[in-house]
């Protein structure tokens, strides 16, 4: 159901516009984390580690999606608040469009240069040819990924969070199910794990796009509709670029931090593999709370109600810690148990070092927590440039700091660049958000 965000009470319109974004989360990363544990309880501690080993690289891609998402949402959702719903339409088709063009051609890419990508990384010998295979599975899925990544951003601009979930639910208990079937049924090791999220993938885009379509078809508006449009193209890129760049840059930092990883060992791979994996589904919670925070914002920027924005801040905020108090709870004081869903037993080095990870980060999620949605606000509002210094700031830290801090604290060292680094971006993307330079761009 499309939903107008700029009409309500600004914190039960966020609310219930957000809620709906964290449950598809939750099940988005159910194919990730499915994928690991299945991998590493029935195929072993070097097939964690070939699908960690890759898991940087994969990122970069979805990197590219995410970006382009939240580029094209905050364009549609302005448009939408402005009511110009034939420039809206030419926004969508122009997005859609382009992204199906630009994920073709980095899917040939990506095949072509999959061994290089996997030795630019330095992976081990006993787990390079596993890692490969996943991870040409996954780029060879990669139009599915970026499209079904676009169809939700399309929806949330239009306020719908709900119709994306449904599909995801559905192809992510399939993705659990295949997984299964093809590990520990058929024996498929890695292999098994990237053809089901292959698979599962594919039908949730397939049954979104449809699903798109029709509701934009729906949208009466006068005059032909211009379905690929320079201008507009220009616009959503220009917010979806620095968006692109700050998840890929995310993404070649945690590269760089991968390689210094890569040189203790598979089992050290295991345990940040599953560590990263943990870390990730508690980032990718407050990031989408966040780009829900930028649709609101996008929205109301468009009608020209900031008094709104300012009140949509304080409750994404109060929303995020709610979200995030539980992750601190349950990584700091049941790390062990949550490391034991993707290793054995007999994985004792792996299990220490996922466990050291959690508890060493899982407490700052309550201060990049407020990064985000003061990042969701510069987004929404258009301010790239505030919200790339701030992104830079915190991911340059981090690499430099895993670097110094690994030579005296070993591992722990690389571990504690993570809160260092995003405290700091955190008091820079508040300062911006709390000065008011956002408004300027409008």
């Amino acid at each position: 159901m499309i939903k107008d965000l700029t009409e309500g009470k600004p914190e039960s319109v966020l609310w219930r516009f957000s809620i709906p974004l964290f449950i598809s989360v939750i099940f988005q990363q159910m194919y990730n984390i499915s994928d690991s544990v299945i991998a590493g309880k029935f195929a072993g501690e070097n097939a964690l580690a070939a699908i960690g080993a890759s898991f940087p690289i994969t990122m970069i891609f979805m990197s590219i999606a995410v970006g382009s998402n939240v580029g094209c949402s905050v364009v549609i959702s302005q448009l939408f608040g402005a009511k110009k719903l034939k420039d809206m339409k030419t926004a969508i088709f122009t997005t859609v469009i382009s992204c199906i063009v630009l994920s073709i051609l980095l899917t040939i890419i990506g095949l072509w240069q999959t061994p290089s990508l996997m030795r630019l990384i330095n992976t081990p010998n006993n787990i390079f040819a596993d890692g490969a295979i996943y991870l040409k599975i996954y780029i060879a899925g990669f139009l599915f990924i970026y499209l079904y990544n676009i169809c939700t951003g399309i929806f949330a601009s239009l306020g719908d969070s709900k119709t994306p979930l449904y599909f995801l639910i559905g192809s992510s208990l399939a993705n659990i199910l295949l997984a299964y079937v093809f590990v520990a049924k058929l024996h498929w090791g890695v292999a098994g794990t990237g053809w089901a999220t292959f698979i599962a993938q594919g039908l949730a885009c397939v049954l979104c796009s449809i699903s798109l379509f029709h509701r934009i078809k729906a949208i009466q508006t006068e005059g032909t509709i211009v379905l690929f449009s320079m201008e507009m193209l220009k616009k959503v890129s220009w917010v979806a670029i620095p968006s692109i760049l700050q998840q890929s840059f995310v993404s070649i930092g945690n590269i760089f931090v991968q390689v210094l990883i890569n040189g203790y060992g598979s089992s050290v791979i295991a345990g940040y593999s599953a560590a990263i994996k943990l870390n990730t589904f508690a980032i990718t919670s407050f990031a989408t709370l966040a780009n829900g925070l930028s649709s609101f914002t996008a929205q109301n920027i468009g009608a020209g109600k900031i008094d709104r924005v300012k009140r949509g801040f304080k409750a994404g905020i109060v929303l995020s810690i709610i979200v995030a108090v539980p992750f601190v709870i349950v990584y700091g004081l049941f790390g062990s148990s949550m490391i034991k869903l993707f290793l054995n037993e007999d994985s004792a080095v792996a299990l220490n070092i996922g466990v050291i990870f959690l508890k060493i980060i899982s407490p700052f999620y309550l201060i990049i927590l407020i990064k985000l949605m003061a990042d969701g606000v510069l987004r929404g509002s258009g301010s790239m440039r505030l919200f790339m210094i701030t992104t830079f700031s915190d991911l340059i830290l981090r690499v430099v700091l895993a670097f110094v801090l690994v030579g005296h604290l070993g591992t722990n060292g690389i571990w504690m660049s993570w809160p260092i680094g995003w405290s700091i971006g955190t008091i820079l993307s508040y300062t911006f958000y709390h000065t008011g330079k956002w408004k300027r761009q409008l």
